[in-house]
C-alpha cells in the first residue's frame, strides 16, 4: 500500500546509519538509497515531486480526486519499479512519463469533464477582492474548459512543455512520439489555445 502522501508501507525499516534529514541529498543519492530499500529516502522523493505531478494531473485530467488517485497508483508502481531504472539521474522524467501515460489512458477510457469548482477553489486566496477573485475564477475556468478541448496528447505535450519545462526530448518520450511530433503538437495546442482564450485578451 500507499499512503495519500505516497509513502510505501510495507518496506524495510531504513538502515540506523541513514542521516535523519535527506532533504538536503540530491535526486541521485536518494534514488540509490531508495532502490536499496530506504524508506525514508523514498519519502523524500515522494515530498520533493509530489506537487509538481499533482499539478500535471489535475490539468490534464480536470478532476482533483483523478488526479490524486493518479499520483498515489504512480509512486507505489515507481517505487515497486525502481530496480528497472538503470539511471538514477533519470528518476524525474521517468515519473513525469509515467504521469503522462496514466493520464493518458485515463482520458482514453472515459469522457473528460471539466472541474469549473477546481478552477474556482484554485482561485481563492485569503483578502482576495469579491470581484477580483470572480474574475479570475472565471478566467481560470476558461483555461480549464480550453486544454480540455485538445486532445490527450496535445495537451500533455503543452503542460509539459509550458507549465512544467521540460525538453522536447524528455517530452517525446514521455508521450512516446519523436521530438517533431511534441513540436507540433505543442504549436497547434497552442494556436487552438490562442484562439479559444481570445475573448480574455
Amino acid at each position: 500500500m500507499i499512503s495519500r502522501a505516497g509513502t510505501p508501507s510495507g518496506a524495510q525499516t531504513p538502515p540506523a546509519d541513514v542521516a535523519p534529514d535527506d532533504s538536503r541529498l540530491d535526486d541521485t543519492t536518494l534514488v540509490v538509497r531508495a532502490r536499496d530499500g530506504d524508506v525514508r529516502a523514498y519519502e523524500q522523493l515522494v515530498r520533493r515531486y509530489q506537487g509538481p505531478m499533482f499539478r500535471l494531473a489535475v490539468r490534464m485530467l480536470a478532476s482533483r480526486g483523478d488526479a490524486e488517485d493518479v499520483v498515489q497508483e504512480v509512486f507505489l508502481t515507481a517505487w515497486r519499479s525502481l530496480a528497472s531504472l538503470h539511471e538514477e539521474a533519470a528518476f524525474v522524467a521517468w515519473l513525469y512519463r509515467m504521469i503522462t501515460n496514466r493520464c493518458l489512458n485515463v482520458i482514453r477510457d472515459r469522457h473528460t469533464t471539466v472541474d469549473v469548482d477546481l478552477a474556482q477553489r484554485e482561485s481563492r486566496s485569503p483578502g482576495s477582492r469579491p470581484e477580483r477573485t470572480v474574475e479570475v475564477s472565471e478566467q481560470l475556468a476558461a483555461v480549464t474548459e480550453a486544454l480540455q478541448r485538445l486532445t490527450g496528447e496535445q495537451r500533455a505535450c503543452w503542460l509539459l512543455r509550458e507549465v512544467h519545462g521540460r525538453s522536447y526530448e524528455e517530452i517525446a518520450q514521455a508521450v512516446g512520439v519523436t521530438t517533431t511530433a511534441v513540436r507540433g503538437r505543442i504549436a497547434r495546442a497552442r494556436a487552438q489555445l490562442t484562439e479559444m482564450m481570445a475573448p480574455w485578451r
